[in-house]
């Protein structure tokens, strides 16, 4: 008896562009589901900004209805302002499929490039490309939305054990 699709929305945090993508997997067989680009108003306050990035996520969990999320980790800048606002960014991107009640993994950003293209030292465009040929009906149209169909992918792959872990974590 096969399995039933598990719904994965792959996230890139970032404060002026996350990427989010959405895939089904059945077993090893994956499906493009969509994908995009969240562009926060440049102007306005941290604030808003982040309240933005929430309010938008929020529509792409009511609209795809993800059983699982994943979101990669934070590559930590050399400027402690950058890195700061970065880790808020991602706080609402952790937090807010976390509200809906979907459980949310993480993947740092050398397995997710290992895990799509075989090298932890990846480029954005072998990333692009093996998305295309893992997900040939992926359209993304950002680097951002491609990273995030790559963390869903990573999850997709990796799941068993991100389970298993959560579940020692709650011993």
């Amino acid at each position: 008896m096969a399995s039933p699709p598990i719904r994965i929305l792959g996230l890139d945090p970032g404060l002026r562009r996350t990427g989010w993508g959405v895939i089904e997997a059945v077993g090893t067989r994956l499906t493009f589901v969509a994908c995009g680009t969240v562009l926060p108003p440049e102007e306005g306050g941290l604030a808003e900004r982040l309240a933005y990035l929430h309010t938008e996520l929020t529509r792409v969990l009511v609209a795809f209805e993800p059983d699982e999320a994943a979101v990669e980790e934070t590559f930590v800048n050399v400027n402690p302002a950058s890195t700061l606002k970065l880790g808020q960014a991602r706080g609402v991107v952790m937090v807010t499929p976390a509200l809906a009640g979907v459980p949310v993994s993480e993947y740092a950003a050398l397995l997710v490039k290992k895990t799509v293209v075989g090298a932890g030292r990846a480029d954005k465009a072998q990333i692009r490309m093996m998305m295309k040929v893992l997900l040939p009906q992926a359209d993304f149209k950002t680097d951002d939305a491609a990273d995030a169909l790559a963390v869903a992918v990573t999850h997709a792959q990796h799941r068993g054990m991100a389970q298993m872990k959560a579940r020692m974590a709650a011993l």
